[in-house]
């Protein structure tokens, strides 16, 4: 009777799904959105790179993002009157510029403000 060949060693596992986002990383755009990503190289591409003060904030637990100034609402755009740039509601810093108030996108153009990115909210 033939020997039995020898019992071939065990493959090394691949490692698993989980295992692979352990190595993942969040990071935060200048844009405001947040990528993950095993590193950085790349992480904002075409989001304007990485807000690196709001990366190294959020990776050590920092406080949460500033709460919007009381106000504002349907119609009304956060103006920020140092810059003269306004912020549209849902955007990032919608009421919570310093030195800004709520008003209505006409009054603000009417005052020679820009919206943020040169884009108007309507």
């Amino acid at each position: 009777m033939p020997a039995k060949p020898a019992a071939e060693p065990a493959a090394k596992a691949a490692p698993t799904p989980a295992a692979a986002k352990t190595d993942m990383q969040t990071f935060v755009c200048k844009d405001g959105s947040t990528m993950s990503a095993a590193s950085s190289k790349g992480a904002c591409s075409g989001r304007k790179g990485i807000d690196q003060d709001a990366t190294a904030k959020a990776a050590a637990g920092g406080k949460p993002a500033a709460t919007a100034a009381p106000g504002g609402g349907a119609g009304k755009v956060w103006a920020n009157e140092d810059s003269k740039i306004y912020h549209c509601p849902g955007t990032r810093f919608y009421g919570t510029t310093k030195n800004g108030k709520y008003m209505s996108e006409a009054d603000a153009k009417a005052a020679g403000m820009h919206g943020a990115n040169n884009k108007s909210c309507s």
